[in-house]
């Protein structure tokens, strides 16, 4: 065996866990501090704990707060988005189209929608200066932020 290459060995090594129990066995180092042993292991005590190495369970829970207050926030943008109490010039129309519906009572989303449910498109294109392919863009940008259009029921 060579000389001066083997580390020191310490017959007498003392481990001490974070519980408080300390045992002796033989190692390279004098201590050995430990997090958890067979006194304390949830599998040999059948305690039901989490073993928190390095904060990973809060960093874990951390990012679970995050991701549902990011939830909660998209719901919410999206609920203020297909509001009806959003102003009509809000939709995207062209200024003059916008106008009209102004001038003819429609003035939020809720007011152009309750239009819809009560006469159809006919009751659109009864507004003077409204023509088909402005009702077309007007169904699509509704539908593109998410508004239900219902056709009136037959009698």
């Amino acid at each position: 065996m060579r000389e001066d290459i083997h580390p020191q060995w310490y017959p007498e090594a003392r481990v001490i866990c974070a519980c408080g129990n300390t045992w002796t066995v033989g190692s390279t180092v004098p201590e050995i501090r430990t997090d958890v042993c067979s006194a304390c292991h949830p599998f040999y005590t059948g305690e039901q704990r989490i073993v928190d190495t390095e904060g990973q369970v809060d960093r874990f829970m951390k990012r679970l707060r995050v991701r549902d207050q990011m939830i909660a926030d998209t719901e919410a943008r999206e609920q203020e988005r297909t509001s009806p109490d959003v102003p009509i010039a809000e939709l995207g129309l062209e200024k003059r189209y916008t106008n009209i519906f102004i001038d003819n009572g429609i003035e939020v989303i809720g007011d152009l929608l309750a239009r819809f449910e009560a006469g159809g498109d006919e009751a659109i294109l009864d507004i003077s200066g409204i023509g088909r392919k402005v009702l077309a863009n007007t169904k699509k940008l509704l539908r593109a932020r998410g508004y239900e259009l219902s056709q009136p029921e037959a009698e």
